[in-house]
């Protein structure tokens, strides 16, 4: 059954993701005069680059600001009131990604952060595997070290083909995945590749960026033992991120910055480090951005992720089924079939007009926010696109994301607007192709 058909029987979202949680997002509905000068309603449609604040979030912030005080070192109300709201935003986290208690929360700024943190603890001489279809965060810091990258595959089976065929060839410490792409929304088999790795003594890390807002994450249950997202994506964008890592992995290394908060004693010709996480937040951390992410941690907890993943799950196929009924639009793929599990976005390029271009004219003619470029995961787009030199031109695309607030109405405003700037329908015929909700929830990540 196609997905509008499944909507329209009942079966699918009736207007927005989650509609009782609609209301919690921190966003103007604001009217945009277009071009053409008509007063069009703004739809923000790029999610899997910044997603707006929830309330919870956002209150959470403002809750503290007349307590906030220097945390862990000072005496007085103040200092005790936010040392207390930022432990017990670390603990939120921790909760929420469902991890073990021999791993550790280290709050830094973003994935990225996260992602060199946990590069720069690797011993000297480690070697990694990874995908080349990575984001840059999780890509560049592995060059440090020995990294080695599977080829490109066009299925789920085949990158665990693959998978196994590395790892059985033996002594790679570190296998660094994305737990979704941010290019195409394809969904790893994570607890299968976890397995894997395990399996040939290699330790996992997963760049959950994509991944955590839109699906339930269980550490423990799928065998990560890394993981590292982004507040900004996670519906708490002040500029904080965490790196969820094994004890004994961080316990070893010196700290990625140094300075004060991340010392025992300074002696003349000797520094104690302290215990993680401490031992990597050296200075004044980002309070606000913690607890902001702690909240909507909790936040979404309440609201019930596998509520939002299967939600998310149906518009989002919805979305890449209605843009494949506009003719001269490419969908970015890289594993084919309409099973695929896949977070609410896609990536899509129209040969006749540039990537750039085409975001403009969605902005300026239709109020419509959508990102255009390579989305920091260069080797993937030129590899989708078909591109083979570098720097050859036209090698972007356009990519529309979903989240909480997005609606029906916002992929049918999308896909009319695209079908008028590309050019008229022929026939005004749609080429519509069968869709189904991927997959159980609980099946998504391939849990043990």
């Amino acid at each position: 059954m196609a997905v509008t058909e499944r909507i329209q029987n009942g079966k699918g979202p009736s207007g927005t993701v989650s509609p009782h949680v609609a209301p919690e997002i921190v966003r103007a509905h604001s009217t945009v005069r277009c071009a053409d000068g008509r007063l069009r309603q703004s739809r923000y449609l790029d999610y899997a680059a910044t997603a707006p604040a929830l309330r919870a979030a956002a209150d959470a912030a403002l809750e503290l600001l007349p307590y906030y005080g220097s945390i862990h070192r000072g005496a007085g109300v103040e200092s005790a009131a936010s040392t207390a709201a930022y432990e017990a935003a670390r603990a939120a986290v921790a909760t929420f990604v469902g991890a073990t208690d021999d791993q550790v929360v280290v709050f830094v700024r973003n994935t990225t952060e996260a992602l060199n943190l946990l590069a720069h603890c690797l011993p000297a001489g480690a070697r990694v595997l990874s995908t080349p279809g990575e984001h840059h965060a999780n890509m560049l810091p592995w060059r440090r070290r020995a990294v080695d990258l599977l080829p490109f595959t066009t299925s789920a089976d085949e990158l665990l083909t693959h998978s196994a065929a590395a790892l059985a060839r033996g002594g790679y410490d570190l296998f660094a995945i994305s737990g979704a792409s941010n290019v195409t929304g394809e969904i790893l088999p994570i607890g299968e590749l976890a397995e894997l790795a395990h399996h040939y003594g290699a330790e996992i890390c997963v760049d959950a960026a994509q991944l955590a807002p839109h699906v339930p994450i269980d550490m423990d249950a799928l065998g990560i033992d890394h993981l590292a997202l982004s507040g900004h994506k996670l519906y708490a964008p002040f500029g904080v991120g965490v790196l969820v890592a094994r004890g004994e992995r961080l316990a070893p290394a010196e700290p990625l910055l140094h300075g004060g908060g991340a010392v025992a004693r300074v002696l003349d010709d000797r520094v104690v480090w302290c215990d993680a996480p401490a031992r990597f937040e050296a200075g004044t951390p980002n309070v606000f951005g913690a607890i902001a992410l702690g909240a909507a941690c909790d936040a979404l907890s309440t609201y019930g992720m596998s509520l939002l993943a299967a939600e998310e799950l149906t518009l989002g196929a919805l979305l890449r089924e209605r843009l494949a009924a506009v003719p001269g639009l490419r969908l970015l793929e890289q594993w084919r079939g309409d099973d695929v599990p896949r977070v609410a976005l896609a990536s899509f390029h129209v040969p006749s007009i540039e990537a750039g271009e085409l975001a403009r004219r969605l902005a300026e003619e239709h109020a419509i926010s959508v990102r255009a470029g390579a989305f920091c995961a260069h080797p993937l787009v030129r590899h989708l696109r078909g591109v083979t030199r570098a720097n050859a031109p036209g090698g972007g695309a356009v990519r529309a994301s979903l989240g909480l607030g997005s609606g029906i109405e916002d992929v049918d405003v999308l896909a009319d607007a695209l079908g008028s700037l590309i050019g008229p329908r022929a026939g005004r015929e749609r080429r519509s192709r069968p869709a189904r909700l991927a997959a159980p929830i609980a099946g998504l990540l391939g849990a043990r």
